[in-house]
């Protein structure tokens, strides 16, 4: 477990300038790694760290000497910790590198920014059970939590082909639907698209093919946490979620945010992990002291929506829920524990979705599933407008960020992704 250090000091102040606003997401105490290129020039993606408003290019300051994300991935968390040093003392307010690095800045908002990593694999997880209690109580309301959920960590493998960079816009999809008065069903476009508010964690360090990792060890083999929405056609996941799960109404699209905000940044942020009374403790292989100790990362979770009339009226999006991961009731570490447990091998670069994180109030529901009640209760937006689903034009933007007395703000940046009409049929 990574434990607070120098890093963390919340004194340390930074030359870039940006990044001393106490309601930045990029403070020097944060220093997210992604992936940047010049926009318009296509090319190679450079690894950057966010700083302020700025990025740093890794290869121009030296700190690397390769652009090649999955390799730093892979690199031991003994040189992570390393290289996350050098860049605190670089970047910190009368540092001798501040000459040098000034000419490996760039504005980050006019840089392209893409996905934070290249993805190998996609597993999506069911870790919060406030979510998974409101979705199962909509179908059973008698006995919402089916018998293994809090014996096994619950998920399925997604398509990683189809994870897309926030801003991305993506088309809604078609399917096969089933009405309760239909004797057949039909291809046709969702009507029930829906998000889901996740954290991504992305796999550093990989594990040898039939060879399990310890709990103990788990989190080793993490690098950071990301924001992920995982878009969902509820209309046909109903349909053909029977026998085997989750297909069509997920693998149409995912959204990826651009930052990795490493473990040894989270480091301050950390709770320990409890079961409640009378729930059964985990299996020994999912159980440890440190992670009781310390497995529960605190970071504040968002949902707001701006409609395509929000942006014509030139209003600003409005928040749709909040919520916290301390809520879920796997860790991190207990989900690369159980997904090698088998002998599974993670790679640099996969990621695992934590599923939907929602809280246990009403206005913490992680999708508009849950908090339009099935879509029998409609959301109201202050315009006039209101959602049960999503509708064309809608924007979906997640936010996270954590703080604690102490210690700096440190943020996620945003995941954001536009809902276009669907393609006409073939």
């Amino acid at each position: 477990m990574r434990e607070p250090d120098a890093t963390h000091d919340p004194a340390l102040a930074s030359w870039v300038e940006s990044a001393n606003d106490p309601a930045g997401d990029f403070p020097i105490q944060n220093l997210p790694f992604g992936r940047f290129r010049e926009p318009g020039r296509g090319g190679p993606w450079r690894i950057g760290v966010a700083i302020g408003d700025s990025v740093l290019a890794l290869t121009a300051a030296g700190l690397v000497d390769s652009d090649d994300m999955t390799r730093l991935l892979a690199a031991p968390a003994s040189a992570r910790a390393a290289l996350r040093a050098a860049l605190s003392a670089g970047l910190r307010r009368g540092s001798p590198q501040e000459a040098s690095w000034r000419s490996a800045l760039r504005p980050r908002a006019v840089v392209e920014l893409g996905l934070p990593c290249e993805v190998r694999g996609y597993t999506d997880f069911y870790t919060g059970i406030h979510h998974a209690t409101a979705v199962g109580r909509l179908f059973r309301p008698d006995t919402p939590l089916l018998p293994n959920y809090k014996w096994v960590p619950v998920g399925y493998h997604g398509r990683a082909s189809s994870i897309l960079p926030s801003g991305r816009a993506f088309h809604r999809p078609r399917g096969q639907v089933k009405s309760a008065a239909a004797d057949a069903p039909a291809v046709a476009a969702t009507e029930r698209l829906d998000y889901e508010l996740e954290l991504g964690i992305i796999v550093g360090a990989g594990n040898a093919l039939g060879e399990p990792v310890p709990l103990e060890q788990a989190e080793s083999h993490v690098f950071g946490l990301t924001l992920l929405n995982d878009w969902s056609a509820r209309d046909v996941q109903t349909w053909e979620y029977q026998p085997l799960g989750p297909f069509l109404a997920k693998n149409f699209a995912t959204t990826l945010s651009p930052w990795m905000v490493t473990l040894e940044a989270l480091a301050p942020f950390r709770e320990p992990w409890r079961r409640p009374s009378g729930d059964p403790a985990p299996l020994p292989y999912l159980d440890s002291a440190a992670n009781r100790a310390t497995g529960v990362l605190a970071i504040e979770l968002e949902v707001w929506l701006e409609t395509e009339r929000m942006r014509r009226q030139g209003e600003a999006a409005v928040r749709l829920s909040h919520s916290n991961y301390r809520d879920a009731y796997w860790t991190l570490a207990q989900l690369i524990a159980h997904h090698t447990v088998n002998g599974c091998n993670l790679e640099s670069g996969d990621v695992l979705g934590t599923g939907t994180l929602s809280g246990p109030g009403p206005a913490q529901g992680g999708s508009l599933l849950e908090l339009s009640a099935g879509g029998r209760q409609p959301i109201q937006l202050p315009d006039g407008e209101s959602r049960a689903f999503l509708a064309d034009g809608d924007t979906v933007i997640l936010t996270a960020h954590c703080q604690r007395e102490g210690f700096r703000r440190i943020g996620f940046g945003e995941c954001r992704g536009t809902v276009l009409a669907a393609r006409a049929a073939a």
